[in-house]
């Protein structure tokens, strides 16, 4: 279990919710991608394209949602993402959305460490993770 996490916070937004106004199960796993990006580039230091371009890239493997209160259209949420768990050439995010200070929604991801081929760029490999980079996150 590591450390460092990431916080950010973000207004729900119309078009990301159905005519009720609850937001879609599908934002809510954009939510968690773009959480993802952003706790890498603040442990790294990097823009998310220039991990993918220099370290690797992170397909996502399986993802989890527990909404336990809906988002709806205008309320103000934090997202607070980590790792939860490194292993040799995958890992596991933690994500928390809050509202007032209130769990709405804990979900999860698994992703690998990969590279693309250097002769085909269609295909991947998993890797694995440097100790280097898990220790930014401790």
């Amino acid at each position: 279990m590591t450390t460092f996490v990431f916080r950010r916070r973000l207004t729900v937004e119309y078009g990301h919710c159905d005519p009720a106004g609850v937001a879609f199960m599908s934002q809510l796993y954009q939510y968690f991608d773009t959480s993802t990006w952003l706790l890498f580039e603040a442990a790294l230091g990097l823009k998310a394209q220039d991990i993918m371009a220099t370290l690797a890239i992170m397909p996502l493997v399986d993802v989890r949602a527990d909404c336990r209160k809906p988002l709806r259209f205008g309320d103000a949420v934090e997202i607070a993402s980590r790792i939860s768990e490194f292993r040799r050439s995958s890992f596991n995010v933690e994500h928390r959305i809050t509202i007032d200070g209130e769990l709405a929604v804990e979900g999860g991801e698994t992703r690998v460490w990969a590279v693309r081929d250097k002769d085909d760029g269609e295909k991947i490999s998993s890797r694995p993770i440097p100790p280097e980079i898990v220790a930014r996150f401790s």
